[in-house]
């Protein structure tokens, strides 16, 4: 017969343990010490096998018969919930050694690391990563839900870093993945999330696109009185149309003076690919210059402190702020967007030389490949037309509108 609460709390300690039956499988087992202890008989596969579902009173008995009907389930499955509950156990013991912080280091040196991709990149990701530290770094990676994540990604928010929200749920993104595939965790809280952070404005770098204003920030540029080494990586970066990092970090080993050829490595390249530029006349002139105060270090423009780093990140940014040019006025990175505009606006050269040039990717992958080695003669001849006009605009000659006709 079923048991019943009242009577349960009457059974008392015998000489030797007694069972109680409450049917289906379940029984209340009274042992000498007086402890009472719920157990679920069942067989799996012909062999006879028991479930603990806990003590009384701790489990009363409408508790041990829910656990009952859940073990059921389970066996009516065809699975065997004694082997289930040993499973969870250790998927939370080893869970709690896979933190968050621990796979997203995993997944730095797994998929960023060994992949090569730019030390710039490999930064960038673990400053991300770092904002998520403090809230569920040391959490086990399987337990974070999607609500204390978005919490963590808020409080990053609230401090206005909206463009930084958003790009920290995007690298967390990978790492839960990289938890999934390596059977760390079962699922990607910060898919969900996508959508639930505010969206930014999109903000261009910005860049000086037209002739007149260009001359006179060439002239500032040159009149510039401040470290050589900045001054020129200022006067060659508008010749070059690299990255600010490719530009900074740059090695004398990179420059073939017989071929005159800046060849940026796969490593430090946005697509992971070597990027040759053409060195006009200008260019090389002003890497004579530089060679005088580097020329004796790996690096090309290396730092004020250390000739072993390169300067920083924002060190022309900064001087151009000082020279007078507002952040809404002209950027490092804008230059780029300068030569795209002006040489696009000319009509001189093929959009797909002035695209190589810039080192963008093709959103045909094909393409992409077969391109590589195109227009390599057009953009040499660019190069030297660019430079040459950037020297009309310095020195305040009247500038033509530009023939729109492609001429080649």
């Amino acid at each position: 017969m079923p048991l019943k609460a009242m009577e349960i709390k009457a059974f008392s300690a015998a000489e030797k343990l007694y069972r109680k039956p409450d049917g289906q499988g379940m029984y209340l087992e009274v042992r000498p010490n007086g402890s009472k202890l719920w157990f679920l008989k069942y067989r799996i596969d012909g062999k006879e096998k028991r479930l603990g579902l806990g003590s009384f009173p701790d489990v009363s008995l409408a508790d041990a018969r829910t656990a009952r009907e859940k073990a059921r389930a389970a066996i009516q499955a065809g699975r065997d919930p004694l082997l289930d509950r040993k499973m969870t156990k250790i998927e939370r013991r080893v869970g709690a050694g896979h933190t968050f912080k621990s796979v997203a280091d995993d997944f730095i040196q797994t998929k960023l690391v060994a992949s090569r991709k730019a030390q710039a990149t490999i930064d960038k990701a673990r400053w991300y990563l770092s904002h998520l530290e403090r809230d569920i770094g040391d959490r086990p990676i399987a337990d974070i839900k999607p609500a204390e994540l978005l919490a963590s990604l808020k409080r990053i928010e609230k401090r206005g870093h909206h463009e930084t929200a958003i790009r920290t749920r995007a690298i967390a993104s990978r790492v839960f993945r990289h938890g999934v595939a390596t059977a760390r965790c079962e699922n990607d809280p910060a898919t969900l999330l996508t959508g639930a952070l505010v969206t930014p404005t999109v903000k261009h770098h910005a860049a000086i696109t037209e002739a007149a204003p260009l001359g006179a920030f060439l002239r500032a540029v040159d009149e510039y009185n401040g470290g050589p080494i900045v001054k020129l990586a200022m006067q060659l970066a508008p010749h070059v149309f690299l990255r600010p990092g490719e530009l900074r970090q740059g090695r004398w080993e990179e420059i073939d003076w017989e071929g005159c050829t800046w060849i940026v490595p796969a490593s430090r390249t946005k697509l992971r690919r070597p990027h040759s530029v053409p060195l006009s006349k200008q260019a090389i002139a002003l890497l004579r210059q530089l060679e005088v105060h580097s020329g004796g270090f790996e690096l090309m423009f290396p730092g004020v402190r250390s000739h072993l780093r390169p300067m920083s990140e924002n060190t022309m940014n900064a001087t151009f702020r000082r020279m007078g040019f507002g952040s809404d006025v002209v950027s490092s990175h804008g230059l780029r967007s300068t030569a795209s505009t002006l040489l696009n606006e000319s009509g001189k050269w093929h959009a797909d030389a002035i695209e190589r040039a810039l080192a963008h990717g093709h959103s045909d992958a094909v393409r992409g490949i077969y391109a590589r080695g195109q227009h390599w003669d057009e953009r040499v001849k660019m190069m030297q037309w660019w430079s040459d006009y950037l020297e009309q605009l310095k020195v305040g000659a009247e500038i033509v509108p530009f023939d729109r006709a492609i001429d080649r």
